[in-house]
């Protein structure tokens, strides 16, 4: 069977809903090879919840996660999950592959679960989440959770990527605040503390509020929600917060600004490729002609077309959702 057999085949069993199909779409766009796979698909997709879950690692994500995965199924939705895991140094592949936590769903057929490798990639998310979260919507999908590796300030990236973000933390650890300090107070949509029952879950619920009223926030203000997963304590909440953001979203209209983020996201993300691979190859003919570091950059710039002697732009980035007060 030639590529194009191949591809056919693949349209058709993704029509007719396959899982398997929506598995091999995914592992082709991971291997870089999607393009003309994504080209054929894009116009189904556009209709999923999309749902962002980041937090600290041991905030007990994967078991939220799964919480929110339950509730929604018993609504009657079908639910797409992809899972960033942290990339093993050895073989690049995702360490915890498809999660424990996450085994309840296995044999669910409306949930489709996939672990992704993370392969180094600042954001937590790998390169080809973006694929993966439209290869779902498209494949029908109606809700699809997006959970990152917890490293901090670069999760701001999973903000471009999902409509609803969802930041957990949890008491008692010394990360949760300097999280909150690194930027991550701007892309919340909704807060959760998790493991309500920690003796000092009221602390964290005040110190978020705290730093919440030192931010001016545009249109949305961030909720927030106290859970205790493993029990399924505040899940129905945590739901009810989602809701209410998606139905913010379509009200005011931004949910248009959202999709064209996403979009712009991949887009970049895509572009930034292409652009690294010439890079390495320019960088390595400077390193051989032996020239400093500021001349190796002019004459590669040059070569990308760009003016050196332009001053850079700034600006805040458009998915920074609120600004500090003052």
């Amino acid at each position: 069977m030639n590529d194009a057999d191949g591809d056919a085949v693949l349209l058709r069993d993704f029509a007719a809903r396959s899982p398997r199909a929506l598995a091999r779409a995914i592992s082709v766009a991971e291997t870089g090879r999607g393009a003309e796979l994504i080209r054929r698909l894009y116009e189904r997709a556009g209709h999923a919840m999309t749902i962002g879950l980041t937090g600290p690692p041991g905030v007990g994500k994967s078991t939220l996660g799964s919480a929110l995965v339950r509730k929604a199924r018993s609504l009657g939705k079908s639910v797409g999950v992809v899972s960033v895991d942290p990339s093993s140094p050895f073989s690049h592949g995702a360490l915890l592959g498809d999660r424990i936590r996450l085994a309840e769903h296995f044999t669910d057929a409306g949930v489709f679960i996939r672990s992704m490798a993370s392969r180094g990639h600042l954001g937590g998310l790998a390169g080809a989440t973006a694929d993966a979260v439209l290869l779902m919507d498209a494949f029908g999908k109606e809700v699809i959770l997006i959970e990152t590796v917890g490293v901090g300030q670069s999760e701001i990236e999973i903000a471009e990527l999902a409509a609803t973000t969802i930041v957990a933390l949890q008491p008692g650890s010394g990360d949760s605040i300097q999280v909150l300090k690194a930027g991550i107070m701007e892309v919340a949509d909704i807060f959760v503390v998790n493991k309500a029952d920690h003796p000092m879950a009221n602390q964290l619920k005040r110190e978020i509020r705290s730093m919440m009223e030192m931010l001016a926030f545009s249109g949305w203000v961030p909720e927030l929600v106290v859970t205790q997963a493993i029990s399924g304590a505040g899940v129905d909440d945590l739901w009810r917060a989602v809701e209410r953001h998606a139905a913010y979203l379509q009200s005011s209209g931004e949910i248009v600004e959202r999709r064209r983020e996403a979009f712009a996201h991949q887009v970049r993300q895509l572009a930034l490729g292409t652009l690294q691979r010439k890079l390495d190859r320019e960088l390595a003919s400077e390193i051989v002609a032996g020239a400093d570091p500021y001349s190796a950059a002019r004459s590669i710039l040059r070569t990308f077309g760009v003016d050196t002697e332009e001053p850079e732009e700034g600006g805040r980035p458009s998915h920074l959702r609120a600004s500090v007060k003052g």
